[in-house]
């Protein structure tokens, strides 16, 4: 790795240049809590057979204790991590489902509360097509979120999430259930997973809306894909140019025609298996209730908490962190 990041063409392919650096630095990373572990041992020991120590020296070895039994507890839930994109980055997107405006509210919500997550995890997040709703909020919108793990952290948020609050758009302030549908795509660094014929492919140009830069609304830079033999369709509006649109659409397009693949595969086994075939929408994973109480409940794992304050700003490590581990028990 660390000759193909010196070589002198390097730079030739951006793309791959940015992607051998993101894994260099990702081992670099793992490399260096490696050390600090094995030398903060090394340490210990030397100390541990020193008779006597003084109060102070007890309060600093039981400091490292602590900071190691926090490192090594992360190296071992990063064992969780298995799956082959689970290293890799994300397309995550939010539907706005049953419950009208406010529902569509609820999807802009959700796409703030996976963006502050994404911050506060040092990741990059950037909008690739969003459709935003008449009256407020968002019918749908594709995130992509890079950095390392980003794909093994979000992929249990896939599925239904369902608000009870006060209505803000009702006159009389009535109680309203809203639904959103929470997608989750690894990004394929290896295309060759999936081929796509340029037969088979349908596109079409158009001017992107929504708030943006100087070309929005002027240009046909927009950019939407539509795969024939299977009806998929994947669209970018957020880049300045029709040719970078169009990447980004293809790339959504190979993830959804992968995850298709997989699902048919798993389909396969369970009716070789002899079971019967859940209906998704109807499976919410999880609830935030901000009216009569407060309270946010995972139906997964039954992890629950009443700081929705804290949840809907991004805070949902506790969920995805019992989900993950939920999802290992269940195969032991």
């Amino acid at each position: 790795m660390k000759q193909e990041s010196s070589r002198a063409d390097l730079w030739n392919d951006p793309a791959n240049a940015a992607k051998i650096l993101r894994e260099l630095e990702a081992i670099d990373k793992e490399l260096g809590s490696l050390n600090r572990i094995e030398d903060g041992l090394r340490d210990l020991e030397e100390l541990c057979h020193i008779e006597g120590f003084e109060p102070a020296e007890e309060k600093d070895i039981r400091r490292q204790v602590a900071s190691f039994e926090k490192e090594i507890g992360e190296w071992e839930f990063r064992l969780l991590f298995s799956g082959p994109h689970d290293k890799g980055d994300v397309l995550l997107s939010v539907h706005a489902g049953a419950g009208g405006v406010d529902a569509q509210d609820w999807a802009e919500m959700l796409l703030r509360m996976y963006l502050r997550y994404a911050e506060q995890k040092g990741y990059k997040a950037h909008v690739i097509d969003e459709s935003r709703g008449t009256e407020a909020g968002i019918k749908s919108v594709t995130i992509e979120v890079a950095g390392e793990y980003a794909y093994g952290y979000l992929k249990t948020e896939a599925g239904v999430h369902r608000l009870v609050r006060l209505s803000p758009f009702n006159a009389n302030q009535l109680r309203q259930t809203s639904f959103a549908l929470v997608e989750i795509l690894p990004v394929l660094e290896d295309t060759a997973a999936v081929v796509v014929k340029p037969e088979e492919l349908r596109i079409d140009t158009y001017r992107a809306s929504g708030a943006g830069g100087q070309h929005v609304n002027k240009t046909d830079s927009a950019v939407r894909i539509t795969h024939l033999p299977t009806n998929i369709v994947a669209s970018s509006q957020s880049e300045r140019s029709q040719l970078q649109n169009r990447e980004q659409a293809m790339k959504l397009l190979r993830s959804k025609l992968y995850q298709r693949l997989l699902e048919e595969r798993e389909q396969e086994t369970k009716a070789l298996k002899g079971e019967h075939k859940s209906a998704e929408w109807g499976n919410q994973i999880r609830s935030y209730v901000l009216h009569p109480y407060n309270l946010v409940k995972d139906h997964r794992t039954k992890v629950e908490t009443a700081d929705t304050v804290k949840v809907l700003d991004g805070g949902i490590e506790m969920f995805i962190e019992s989900a993950l581990k939920s999802k290992i028990s269940s195969k032991e």
